[in-house]
């Protein structure tokens, strides 16, 4: 079929077709084709939102504003500082202390984070406010001032680092508040430890899309093509010490099925 363009709508006849084909086909569950409508088919769970600042009822809480035992840093506490304003509660880098990682390990999921560069902070490319969130302990979406900062676009805000820049800078001025809400859809791997099927980020930063389904490349590298290696189905979240002490809270995840 030629691809042409729809005038009223903006879309193709070939998307058209394509949207009414799947309309009118039975969806398969790997139990039942259920049908168009068909009021037998289950409703999908019930989630309370969360609001403002909370986290939908599903979610696993990482950072609950008052304390880092969901974290840990080389198998003992974290040493971050855990502090608070009128907005409530947060930790802070403690430069020198090294990197933190969630207890837990994870797969696919749903992240909700923010962070905040404190506002008498000097950014100078790379240095002054970095910092990462490393999705596996391996792939990681930066964490930079980017506004107005300006660096390398594969390291900025919103950067999967080393891979993709993103598609806009919206980030918020030091001494503001910025939040990723993130997509993440970790590798798959085949017996022989081979890639099956690449991992892939799509994020939001203040509710700006940033990265859309980007293909991740392999565990993140600085200055190297990134390359895949096997690992294990879940694994922890890892939130770098760039030596900067960059600020986080309302840290929330939801699982998500492969």
């Amino acid at each position: 079929m030629r691809c042409t363009i729809c005038p009223a709508l903006g879309i193709s006849a070939f998307a058209l077709v394509s949207v009414a084909l799947l309309a009118a086909a039975p969806q398969d569950t790997g139990a039942k084709k259920w049908g168009v409508h068909d009021k037998d088919r289950p409703q999908p769970v019930m989630v309370a939102p969360g609001g403002h600042g909370k986290a939908p009822s599903d979610a696993v809480v990482l950072f609950d504003g008052k304390s880092l035992d969901k974290w840990t840093a080389g198998g003992g506490a974290a040493a971050w500082e855990v502090k608070s304003d009128a907005s409530g509660g947060y930790f802070q880098v403690k430069p020198g202390s090294g990197s933190i990682r969630t207890k837990d390990g994870f797969g696919s999921c749903q992240l909700h984070i923010e962070w905040m560069i404190p506002a008498d902070r000097q950014c100078n490319g790379q240095q002054g406010c970095n910092s990462g969130v490393f999705f596996m302990d391996r792939y990681e979406l930066q964490i930079l001032g980017s506004n107005p900062n300006q660096t390398y676009v594969d390291g900025m805000a919103g950067a999967m680092y080393g891979q993709y820049p993103p598609l806009v800078n919206a980030c918020n001025p030091n001494g503001q508040w910025n939040t990723y809400d993130v997509v993440f859809h970790a590798p798959k791997f085949n017996t022989d430890g081979s890639l099956a099927k690449a991992g892939t980020m799509t994020v939001f930063l203040n509710g700006v899309l940033v990265q859309d389904h980007s293909e991740i490349w392999g565990a993140t590298a600085h200055a190297a093509v990134a390359k895949y290696s096997a690992h294990e189905p879940k694994l922890p979240i890892g939130l770098q010490d760039h030596g900067d002490p960059l600020c986080f809270r309302n840290i929330w995840l939801r699982p998500l099925a492969d």
